[in-house]
């Protein structure tokens, strides 16, 4: 558990990076953020060697490429919500028959649609939030020493992950990746597919190292 204590920091923050990312559109603060930190610039080549950086002003390339294809992607053209992808008949479920909302509930994970911008609770975005608050309650449990709540907590990741967000999120990645018009959103894309694979992977690892009674599904 202690390598975990190390390691969950940095899952923490790129949860948080692609979540807000994916939700709203970007202000020149997030951009700051990420360009001041080289760890999460590294993750963003094509978007650090842009050359319209030195073109126009952050406010300019929000205004006239990020927000239009932020729009785009989410917004206008593809559909950033589960329900599209694994119901049958491709609709929205917006109402309180999604499958995440119980799951939300069980855990007290509120979503404010408006503030949000989102018309259910599947979207991308709200479930990378809901990995963020996972993820953040696994820090405090593993700073507690409390590791039956750790390995809880990781079966909770590990099946939400297996059961949601990897049943859809790589094909919508995938398209974003390919339809972004900005290498903001072209590495983002990209970042956020290879994460979640790899962090299954990594919390699959875990549970199998440090929690013996846990039930691991291959």
């Amino acid at each position: 558990m202690n390598e975990m204590k190390e390691e969950i920091e940095n899952r923490i923050a790129i949860y948080a990076l692609i979540s807000r990312l994916m939700l709203v559109e970007v202000d020149e603060r997030f951009l700051e953020q990420i360009e001041g930190d080289e760890d999460l610039l590294s993750f963003f080549p094509n978007y650090r060697a842009w050359e319209k950086h030195a073109e126009f002003s952050k406010k300019e390339l929000i205004e006239q490429y990020y927000n239009v294809d932020f729009t785009n992607l989410f917004l206008m053209h593809l559909v950033p919500y589960e329900s599209f992808y694994t119901r049958d008949d491709q609709m929205i479920e917006s109402g309180g028959d999604n499958p995440v909302l119980e799951l939300y509930n069980e855990l007290d994970f509120r979503v404010e649609l408006d503030k949000a911008r989102v018309v259910s609770a599947d979207h991308i975005g709200v479930e990378l939030e809901f990995m963020y608050m996972l993820c953040t309650a696994l820090k405090k449990a593993l700073e507690a020493d409390d590791q039956e709540g750790a390995c809880e907590l990781l079966q909770v990741q590990r099946a939400f992950l297996k059961e949601h967000l990897l049943e859809w999120a790589p094909m919508f990645l995938i398209n974003a990746k390919r339809e972004s018009r900005t290498p903001l959103y072209h590495d983002g894309s990209e970042l956020a597919l290879e994460f979640l694979l790899s962090d299954f992977e990594y919390v699959t690892e875990k549970l199998n190292e440090n929690c013996q009674s846990a039930v691991v599904e291959n």
